[in-house]
């Protein structure tokens, strides 16, 4: 049988002792089945006694056939947004607490690997934002996220006031903490705890979440994917917000600066093994019929 992936990255959080370990396992594994594996290279330089080939991330979605994430949803969240362009397919190995994205188990690495390898795998795409800054009439910043595109506040207990379209029909004007625009991906993240509902990572959706808004008749808003989002920060705020795009990329706003959301053209290609069950995830990250 021909291996579908011929040279896997692999990508890390470096700081565990506990990936680490599992990388160290991941590449002797890889290695013995023929497979050129290269390695991140801020994660390679803690991997001392393994002689492998390292890479910037940068690279990794130009040269290789599949990308191996070790970690938590945070480590797959950064491989993402690296990757996406390139559409290289990403698989994640949980050792991080949640685990919606990195779905395979430490423990049966070898066993959930075996078969994908094989070619016998179940593929999604997962589609991202792209969050666009304007300030006088220019584009001062961008970014793209997986989760989401969160405004806030930046300080505790102040409030922003801003004013929200969708598709140019402006939608409300409201004084909260901030507001989560998230993806069906992200709906389990932080636009749950702030009472968004889950959205099936198929639905062409995206979730608009008020943080802690002043008007209790303010709701969490599902709308379509296709059309674009626009947020006015309104000029007499008394505070500088911020923007975050996955709570890992962060970028400071003003009063009367315009936010513009999008979904991004290019979507992720997540790999799972064969007996996922995105239900079954769901019961068990979130404690359902316990």
């Amino acid at each position: 049988m021909t291996i579908p992936f011929k040279k896997i990255g692999l990508i890390g959080k470096h700081t565990n002792p506990e990936v680490r370990t599992t990388l160290a396992s991941l590449v002797l594994f890889l290695q013995a089945k023929g497979i050129e594996v290269v390695m991140e290279e801020k994660c390679a330089k803690v991997m001392y006694d393994l002689l492998i080939k390292t890479i910037v991330r940068e690279k990794l979605g130009q040269e290789c056939d599949l990308i191996i994430v070790v970690g938590g949803d945070g480590s797959m969240l950064d491989a993402a947004r690296a990757v996406v362009d390139n559409g290289i397919p990403v698989l994640g190995v949980n050792r991080g607490r949640r685990g919606f994205l990195t779905d395979i188990s430490p423990q049966a690495l070898t066993q959930s690997l075996e078969p994908i390898l094989n070619g016998a795998y179940q593929e999604e795409s997962r589609f991202l934002l792209e969050m666009e800054l304007w300030r006088d009439d220019q584009k001062i910043d961008s970014g793209i996220a997986l989760n989401d595109v969160v405004l806030y506040s930046g300080d505790i207990a102040r409030m922003i006031e801003f004013e929200v379209f969708i598709d140019q029909k402006l939608v409300y004007r409201q004084r909260a903490d901030g507001i989560i625009t998230a993806t069906p991906t992200g709906s389990t993240a932080y636009a749950l705890s702030g009472g968004g509902p889950i959205l099936h990572p198929a639905l062409p959706a995206i979730v608009l979440v008020p943080m802690h808004p002043s008007t209790l008749s303010n709701r969490p808003i599902v709308i379509d994917s296709k059309v674009p989002t626009q947020i006015h920060i309104m000029p007499d705020n008394l505070i500088n917000p911020r923007l975050s795009c996955d709570g890992q990329v962060h970028f400071n706003a003003k009063p009367n600066d315009r936010i513009i959301i999008r979904r991004k053209s290019k979507e992720l290609r997540l790999l799972h093994p064969n007996d996922y069950d995105y239900y079954n995830t769901l019961r068990t990250k979130l404690g359902w019929s316990a």
